[in-house]
């Protein structure tokens, strides 16, 4: 669940999706119990499949210093937490998403757009941006500031939906989607080379983990399903749904290493 990375995006929409959503999604969480908290912090960014391929060809150790860039409300920084032994850093565009990542998962979380980070040169060693290139025009100014935090040799992880032809009418308002080719292009010119790449199945989560998330997002609809924000939020998640699922988009994951 991250936030959209574009000042000019269509705010109605997006802000319901990442802002409103995020805080509702804490109070669901915490009328259920943590154990909810990772699924229901990851729907929509991804699967725990598409997170432990991207991990584990990210060469991360017990300290590593990592950044999760459109981190969200935190469910993914808050997985590899966890499985990894590291205490990564989250930076999120949308303010409720980041008062949720402190409070569900504990980690230091600040409130940034992609492009302007607020993060020394070479602050960290290793990087992930979830869900987040496709949610922003300039995809270019992201990966440029995501290269300027990271160590030369650090290794960045990305799951982009990417569109390799013309996508059918009705589109998710704010997003911006990009092929493969031009996601190529980007990473070099922003100074990484593409080690490893893959297509993502977003539906290998463990049957557990999709339980728990279904019963958060159950949650919200029952203590705000009447909302239009809600009913706003379920309309754009639902037409990027659609699109996967018909085959339109479909969820790319790929590793690079800045040189």
């Amino acid at each position: 669940m991250t936030g959209p990375e574009d000042d000019a995006a269509p705010a109605d929409a997006m802000e319901a999706e990442f802002d409103t959503v995020a805080g509702w999604t804490e109070e669901a969480v915490r009328a259920l119990g943590p154990e909810h908290a990772i699924p229901a912090g990851c729907r929509g960014t991804g699967s725990e499949g598409a997170m432990r391929w991207l991990a584990d060809r990210l060469a991360l150790e017990p300290g590593t210093r990592f950044l999760d860039a459109g981190a969200g409300v935190g469910g993914p920084a808050g997985w590899l937490a966890q499985e990894r032994e590291l205490r990564p850093v989250c930076a999120e565009p949308m303010v409720a998403a980041v008062r949720a990542s402190r409070r569900l998962f504990g980690l230091p979380s600040v409130v940034a757009v992609s492009q302007r980070l607020p993060f020394a040169d070479g602050s960290f060693e290793a990087a992930w941006c979830l869900g987040v290139l496709c949610t922003t025009s300039d995809k270019a100014g992201a990966l440029a500031d995501l290269r300027r935090t990271m160590t030369e040799g650090g290794r960045l992880g990305l799951l982009v939906f990417v569109a390799d032809a013309p996508l059918p009418p009705p589109l998710p308002e704010g997003n911006d989607f990009p092929s493969e080719d031009e996601l190529r292009r980007l990473l070099a010119g922003a100074g990484f080379r593409l080690e490893e790449f893959a297509d993502a199945d977003l539906g290998d989560s463990p049957e557990e983990w999709t339980r728990r998330a279904d019963a958060v997002q159950a949650e919200v609809a029952r203590r705000h399903g009447a909302d239009p924000a809600f009913q706003q939020a379920e309309e754009n998640s639902g037409r990027v749904g659609r699109l996967l699922s018909h085959g339109a988009l479909r969820a790319w994951l790929g590793v690079a290493v800045a040189h």
